[in-house]
């Protein structure tokens, strides 16, 4: 992967407090329907073996493991893993580039998950081509990232304080062609991609937010435009 994004990425994730990216968060609503439509569309029961790359502080990690999943995290920049490893010990994590895949990792997993990793990505493909060469044979990948066509997201980039549209913008690049395409010259066979949500953490972790989701939900057509894509490759 291009060594100035890395050494960017690393900065980026590196240089701010992080509070919603810890496993403090990982028990709220928010964290834990994004978990269920990626555990959905795994398929897999309590116990399989997944590798979740980009797995930063490891809210989605600590939250798979949780629920009896056999864990391994994989990311990037130290501080991070070294956060994640601190406060779950139980959780083995490597530091390293989820586009070059360590040896010892390549056949060791019933599935690879990502959670809003792809979009800070320079490239697809070397991380497709990892999650495959990741998978045992019959494993299946499932990234969850924000729908590029979900306006919210740019209002969200332009008015928080830390995101900057240089970390962000790969949101952008994460069309439907762009994903297939890198998927499919990755060796996976076939991908499907859907959506889901429309609030934000603040609505969804209460109950009448919740519950004002579903209802935008049940408007036709909210699989396509929904908040959050979800992406399967088998």
């Amino acid at each position: 992967m291009n060594e100035t994004h890395n050494d960017y990425q690393q900065a980026y994730y590196s240089s701010r407090p992080l509070p919603r990216m810890t496993t403090d968060q990982s028990g709220t609503p928010y964290v834990q329907r994004h978990v269920s439509e990626v555990v959905a569309a795994l398929g897999l029961q309590p116990g399989a073996r997944l590798l979740d790359l980009g797995c930063g502080l490891g809210k989605y990690t600590a939250a798979l493991a949780d629920r009896g999943f056999d864990v391994v995290g994989l990311d990037l920049t130290p501080a991070l893993v070294d956060e994640l490893t601190r406060r779950r010990p139980d959780i083995e994590v490597i530091q390293a580039d989820a586009a070059d895949l360590p040896a010892g990792l390549e056949g060791r997993f019933d599935a690879v998950t990502g959670f809003f990793f792809l979009h800070h990505l320079d490239d697809l493909e070397p991380v497709m081509t990892s999650a495959r060469r990741a998978l045992r044979d019959g494993g299946v990948a499932v990234f969850l990232e924000p729908n590029p066509i979900y306006v919210p997201y740019a209002l969200q980039v332009t008015f928080t304080p830390g995101m900057t549209w240089r970390g962000e913008r790969g949101i952008y690049r994460l069309t439907s062609r762009n994903i297939v395409a890198a998927a499919r010259r990755a060796g996976f066979a076939k991908v499907s991609l859907d959506a889901f949500g429309a609030t934000p953490p603040a609505l969804t972790n209460r109950p009448w937010g919740r519950r004002l989701e579903g209802a935008v939900e049940r408007i036709p057509g909210w699989s396509r435009v929904g908040a959050f894509r979800l992406i399967r490759a088998a």
